[in-house]
């Protein structure tokens, strides 16, 4: 087999730490074999390649439809809005609003996302369809049905799912990772969703301090999507969710965009909100939209001997060639305009 060598050149964020440093990066059928320094490179940026922890990409055909009324009424099963819209919703507008909610990722450095899926076995399929021949991996999270071909059991709060102990049950035998939505009204529900020894909890807006150090204690990850929950009025400060919280006491936390009627699945757009809003550091910000990539496959952070997952920045096309710190301007200004290259090996 022929060998496919590249070479990119930068100031690159390495490995978890996402420390800056002029580097050679040397990639060999898609695996990183060397991290070299190098004072002369040029003056771009290289980002690891971004993961979008939790999205409803079927919502693309329902953008915008309006955000009157509360949770129940607009998202909850069976018959919250978003719902009616699917059904309603043909296959070919379905797929179509998908793939472009892909497509818009990838042109904002994410490489993946972890994806709640309606609509069954055919929803799930119809998610495979959409993502067919692009550079982007959809962990499937599928619902009513749907998990029996998908990588995981999506479920919404227990108190929505009566049963919620015999699906969970029957995924894990199959071998199939579990996510919860828990916290997102109020601290309710998460207790019960603990007890079902998740993979991962969505949301976790309300949650107590004593639920969030369990998650710590037992490396549950916790996946939030603040512009969401702004959107949908379960947050209206920077208390909710208790990001601060969770990065005190050491919780995995990753970031996600949600619904896609309500919020784009830009994580660009999410971080900037979050360092905005929220007291974490921009390396804490930068970590939670690259982590999820780790929780549900191959890490995409930058080092030896992972597969080349990343992006380049080119500064010198806007005003970011002023910035007097990379890592926070890619978190609090950076856009698709500001991305020259891709280099996506999954």
């Amino acid at each position: 087999m022929k060998k496919s060598l590249q070479q990119v050149s930068g100031y690159a964020l390495l490995s978890e730490e996402l420390t800056l440093a002029p580097v050679d990066i040397f990639i060999e059928n898609g695996v990183i074999t060397a991290i070299e320094d190098n004072p002369r490179v040029p003056g771009v940026w290289i980002c690891p390649a971004l993961f979008n922890a939790h999205t409803h990409l079927g919502d693309t055909i329902a953008m915008d439809c309006g955000t009157t009324g509360d949770l129940e009424t607009l998202v909850t099963p069976p018959d919250g809005l978003k719902h009616r819209l699917l059904r309603a919703a043909s296959r070919q507008d379905l797929v179509g609003g998908m793939r472009a909610g892909m497509e818009g990722m990838i042109a904002t450095g994410t490489a993946g996302c972890a994806d709640f899926r309606e609509g069954g076995v055919e929803g799930v399929l119809a998610l495979k369809e959409a993502a067919a021949g692009l550079s982007f991996v959809p962990f499937v999270f599928g619902r009513g049905g749907g998990e029996t071909v998908a990588g995981g059991l999506g479920i919404s709060s227990v108190r929505d799912v009566p049963e919620s102990g015999r699906l969970v049950r029957d995924a894990k035998r199959a071998g199939k990772k579990i996510a919860f939505h828990a916290g997102e009204r109020d601290a309710g529900d998460v207790d019960a969703a603990l007890l079902y020894e998740p993979d991962i909890l969505i949301h976790m807006t309300h949650a107590t301090k004593k639920q969030l150090r369990e998650c710590a204690e037992r490396e549950i990850p916790i996946a939030v999507c603040p512009r969401s929950n702004w959107t949908l009025g379960v947050a209206s400060s920077r208390r909710h969710p208790p990001l601060a919280l969770m990065e005190e006491l050491g919780c995995t936390i990753c970031l996600g965009t949600d619904n896609a009627m309500f919020v784009a699945p830009d994580l660009f757009s999410e971080m900037a909100f979050v360092s905005t809003v929220y007291p974490l550091g921009p390396a804490a910000v930068l970590r939670a939209a690259v982590q999820g990539s780790a929780v549900f496959g191959p890490s995409f952070f930058i080092r030896q001997g992972s597969r080349a997952n990343l992006f380049v920045v080119d500064p010198a096309r806007s005003a970011l060639r002023f910035s007097r710190d990379p890592l926070a301007t890619l978190v609090k200004r950076a856009n698709a305009a500001a991305i020259r290259t891709n280099v996506f090996s999954l």
